[in-house]
């Protein structure tokens, strides 16, 4: 009896997106927004991307709200309130890539036409000593990022 390989799934999103492929879609597209969905300790206390050269901002909003890691009821609608549209290139970050990859599905469900996620987030996997930023993500890529 021949195997039968299942097919893949297909993506409930845009697509994985690096985050160097993340940097130039931000310096080409008008319409490319930088989303990243960390919390405000991660923000504080590990950095931001900083777009300042792009003449962009990121936007701040967080997935999940610290300390309980609920998730945020009402990110959609604070997306809007920064202006978010559903037809533009919604580019999502965390810190490793699940947290943002649960955004773009979301997002996705709810309309959203281009919600990327950023594989390896901010600060990549852990490497062989359970620490992050050896091995892949935002930082480790040499894009700008600043600390608060």
């Amino acid at each position: 009896m021949n195997a039968v390989t299942p097919l893949a799934q297909p993506l409930t999103y845009a697509g994985e997106i690096t985050p160097t492929q993340a940097w130039q879609r931000l310096s080409q597209e008008k319409n490319a927004k930088l989303v990243d969905v960390r919390t405000q300790a991660e923000w504080s206390f590990v950095g931001v991307p900083d777009l300042a050269t792009l003449e962009k901002q990121v936007l701040l909003i967080s997935w999940q709200v610290f300390p309980s890691m609920d998730r945020n009821s009402a990110f959609a609608a604070q997306l809007e309130n920064h202006g978010i549209r559903k037809d533009d290139v919604v580019l999502l970050l965390c810190r490793s890539g699940v947290r943002s990859k649960a955004a773009a599905e979301f997002l996705t469900a709810q309309g959203y036409q281009a919600a990327w996620n950023v594989t390896d987030g901010f600060e990549g996997p852990h490497d062989g000593n359970k620490h992050r930023g050896g091995q892949a993500g935002w930082k480790f890529s040499g894009l700008p990022w600043a600390q608060g």
